[in-house]
């Protein structure tokens, strides 16, 4: 663990690394208490560099067995807790063995090498390789991997790593080896390692080119049967890859491990991908909709970086979002052609919201890609991942799908097997569509999410609208002056029968029906509009941006009711239900909803009888927007128990209004068909749940959840309608059965009852410290596991806003002590349980007080580490 102040890392430092190692052979004797590590590295001068005489290769908290250059001891060596110096190397190529010992049974960081639940498994991005062995641990630094591991046959019957699988066989006293090799090079930061009493369930995948691919998904004993899922999604992303991307799998196998205890959701290894089991295991009794969806997706995510990420990587960490924000847009499309495109848009841009915008808007904001860092692990943010693949989709937009896929297919063939920058990327792009993106580039260099501000004006003797735009990005605590964006607006122009006014383009001003915004101030003028129009701007949420337009109320339920891009009718609506609830917060403190509400209200029940509409789509649409979202739309001081009421109220009004329809209508979504996890199943199974939370606010029993929770046969309802009970009657008879019950059918279910331990985290109110507080007593409740830290402390603060930031700093002491404790232990874990008081600042007086309290607290704390730190730092400053 480190917990000095830390050094600063700036990008315009960078200089290529003074040693390569081409080649690495590792020997793995895995012990729980002190596995040896041999390595054997063929080293040699980078030739674009000069080096002196001495070679610096990095470590942390391992311990040196021996050392020899070229076979013999070495005598000049300096070994410090985090660097190996030799003085006087070879300038001509040569061997270094290094040995090392390590505790993987001690390694509650979950970094390097380490033991969960029996199982050896490693993670090494992004600096965990050297908790290994010594190396020059950097993403530019790739290697040819040869590795055998040796281990006690009765512990560790299978024995993975990258690549593919060589010679296996037995040793004496009951020990047994398997060799693997990787012929594509890959930093260290890629290497994987897995071994214990796992069983496999496998398939296979032939390529496009006819490669034999052998798919392995293994999981802990007992849990195969839950692996049918994942192993379809994967063999489905292989395929959308081959069709959309042209990307082809390029070795004889591809495993998947789950474990239980695992930092991130998953890793991209080389061959070996390394996942929490939360998003591999699923069946319909322990597994709902959104898990179903969730693995979809990560399984997608993580073998795309087969080509994005491993085959191609990035030069340094600074250009993390070459990779992940990359890799992000392409499962966005997979998933996006696997389900509904405008729901799954509706989930990436409500993340978006609740997230990045936060991120941005806050003292943590960071651009796409960073300038500095002091702790790489804290830049695993949403800007980088989220907004990354916001800017990959605009870049799309600006040159078109033809020129995209051209500049795609350019990166593939120019790149593979570099570690690249970002402008190795945009440069494909300039030269496949023929035009520059220096200003487009900007969404890579500056933090901040611009604001768009639109008038109109209507000449009704000319036919003529004017639309005056403004951008502006705020200022952030690294950049104050900032040059104007390129900020693609997709748009129309609609006529009062809903149908659009043809649009000529404008140069390069206007073009396929996309308002290129580049300066700080510009007009657009459209001829031959013959009547008023409905203007509808930044349809399918085309730029990461805020957006304020002098619209009246009645074009916004227009586009509520007429707009056919699905999106951009949802964002209307979700636009009139943010104000209206807004203006009653400010009004009356949320007890009171305004005057014009009565025909948004109303609206509410039209969309949810609309048979012509998805299912997954109404229940987007009927679900009101985030208390989180609303409060960093009020701006400051922000009281968010006066946020919660708000919103209460006006979804109190909306099930009052409609509840006979809303009561008819789930009824007729009960289903006794048997559970599939498609996504007309999922959408009907999202409304029926929303349209339950709505009836059971009036409800003064909670009769129907419980009547749902007793007859689900799936996790989807059966979790559903015990969390309805939750959030709204927790203190009622028949929740505190209906929990009982759940806890005695999936007790023994570490992931399921995460979900309860959620739902607990996440019930509003004054006593939501307390509740929390006495689930950690809860037996699944585990400090030293993430899966349960996050299910609990995290959903805590970041989804219950009312009952975090409460004003006596209860919810805030909460966090702190639990950070305090995992933090030692697991640093990554602490510094994102910290970043949940981003948003302090914003907040009203009291709470402002008791969040600076609390974290002036957290900082002044002893060997605090270093990934804590920054964080604390960075929000205080």
């Amino acid at each position: 663990m480190r917990s000095e102040v830390g050094t600063t890392i700036n990008l315009s430092d960078y200089a290529p690394p003074s040693y390569l190692v081409p080649s690495v052979a590792l020997t793995f004797r895995l012990h729980p208490n002190r596995t040896i590590v041999k390595a054997v590295l063929d080293v040699r001068r980078h030739p674009d560099t000069a080096p002196g005489d001495e070679l610096v290769f990095d470590g942390d908290g391992i311990e040196l067995v021996s050392l020899r250059l070229n076979g013999a001891p070495v005598d000049d060596v300096e070994i410090t807790p985090d660097q190996l110096r030799i003085a006087g190397v070879p300038h001509e190529p040569f061997t270094l063995e290094i040995e090392t010992a390590i505790d993987p049974e001690a390694n509650l960081a979950l970094s390097g090498l380490y033991r969960s639940n029996g199982v050896y498994c490693t993670q090494c991005e992004a600096e965990g390789f050297r908790r290994i062995t010594y190396f020059p641990d950097r993403p530019d630094v790739l290697s040819v991997y040869t590795v055998r591991i040796e281990a006690p046959k009765a512990d560790a019957p299978v024995l993975l790593s990258n690549g593919n699988p060589g010679a296996a066989g037995d040793l004496p006293d009951g020990w047994h080896f398997a060799e693997w090799h990787d012929p594509w090079p890959k930093p260290s930061y890629l290497f994987a390692l897995v071994g214990g009493d796992i069983v496999g369930a496998f398939d296979r995948f032939t390529t496009m080119g006819g490669r034999d691919v052998k798919l392995g998904v293994y999981v802990e004993r007992g849990k195969e049967s839950r692996t049918g899922w994942a192993i379809d999604s994967l063999k489905r992303s292989m395929k959308w890859d081959e069709d959309v991307f042209g990307r082809e799998y390029d070795l004889d196998v591809f495993n998947i491990v789950a474990v239980s205890d695992f930092n991130m959701g998953a890793m991209e290894n080389k061959g070996l991908n390394v996942f929490n089991d939360k998003y591999v295991l699923a069946d319909p009794t322990t597994a709902t909709d959104t898990d179903y969806a969730n693995i979809e997706t990560i399984i997608a995510h993580e073998y795309f970086h087969n080509w994005t990420g491993n085959r191609i990587t990035c030069r340094d960490w600074f250009q993390l979002c070459l990779k992940e924000g990359l890799t992000v847009y392409r499962d966005h499309e997979f998933s996006a052609d696997m389900r509904s495109r405008p729901v799954r848009r509706i989930a990436e841009v409500r993340l978006l919201k609740s997230a990045q915008f936060p991120e941005d808007g806050g003292p943590l904001a960071h651009p796409v890609r960073p300038t500095a860092y002091r702790e790489i692990n804290n830049f695993y943010t949403a800007t980088v991942y989220e907004k990354g693949s916001e800017v990959v989709r605009m870049l799309r937009i600006v040159v078109g799908d033809d020129a995209f896929r051209a500049g795609m297919d350019l990166y593939f063939d120019r790149h593979d097997g570099d570690a690249a920058t970002i402008e190795d990327f945009l440069a494909c792009f300039e030269e496949a569509s023929n035009r520059p993106l220096t200003q487009f580039a900007l969404w890579y260099h500056q933090a901040g999410t611009p604001q768009v501000t639109v008038e109109t004006d209507y000449d009704t003797a000319k036919g003529r609208l004017t639309l005056t735009m403004h951008q502006s990005v705020p200022a952030t605590p690294d950049q104050t002056d900032k040059e104007p964006m390129h900020i693609p607006i997709a748009f129309a122009l609609f006529r009062p029968d809903g149908s659009h006014f043809p649009i000529a383009d404008q140069s390069d001003l206007v073009k396929n029906g996309v308002i290129h915004l580049t300066k700080r101030r510009d007009t657009i003028i459209f001829d031959g509009i013959e009547e008023q129009p409905v203007v509808s701007l930044l349809r399918g949420f085309s730029a990461p941006v805020t957006l304020d337009i002098d619209q009246p109320e009645t074009d916004r339920i227009f586009l509520a009711r007429h707009e056919d891009d699905l999106y951009t009718r949802w964002q209307a609506l979700d636009r009139l239900a943010t104000d209206t609830i807004l203006a009653s917060y400010r009004q009356s403190n949320g007890e009171t909803l305004p005057a014009s509400a009565t025909s948004l209200i109303g609206l509410y029940g039209e969309i949810a009888g609309d048979e012509t509409l998805d299912a997954a789509w109404r229940a987007l649409a009927l679900t009101l927007p985030g208390e989180t979202t609303l409060g960093r739309e009020a701006g400051l001081n922000v009281d968010p128990d006066a946020i919660h009421v708000a919103r209460e109220t006006f979804l109190a009004a909306i099930a009052e209004r409609h509840a006979t329809a809303f009561a008819d209508l789930y009824d007729s979504l009960l289903s006794d068909e048997s559970y599939r996890p498609d996504a007309p199943s999922a959408g009907r199974r999202a409304l029926e749940l929303v349209l339950l939370d709505y009836l059971t606010v009036s409800e003064a029993d909670g009769g129907r959840a419980r009547a749902l929770f007793d007859r689900a046969d799936n996790m989807t309802e059966e979790a559903g309608a015990l969390e309805v009970l939750m959030l709204r009657q927790p203190e009622s008879g028949e929740t505190a059965t209906a929990r009982a019950a759940f806890e005695n059918r999936h007790g023994d279910n570490p992931l399921v009852m995460d979900k309860l331990l959620g739902m607990i985290a996440r019930i509003p109110g004054p006593d939501a410290p307390g509740r929390v507080l006495q689930a950690m007593t809860h037996p699944n409740y585990i400090e030293t596991n993430p899966n349960r830290v996050r299910a609990l402390v995290a959903s805590f603060a970041g989804a219950n806003p009312s009952g975090f930031h409460r004003p006596d700093g209860s919810g805030y002491r909460l966090l702190a002590d639990v950070i305090g404790r995992v933090a030692s232990q697991n640093p990554q874990l602490g510094a994102r349980l910290a970043t949940h008081f981003r948003s302090w600042k914003g907040l009203d007086a009291a709470r402002r007080d008791a969040a600076h309290k609390t974290l002036s607290d957290l900082r002044n704390m002893r060997d605090l580490p270093l990934d804590v730190r920054d964080i604390i730092d960075r929000t205080l400053s």
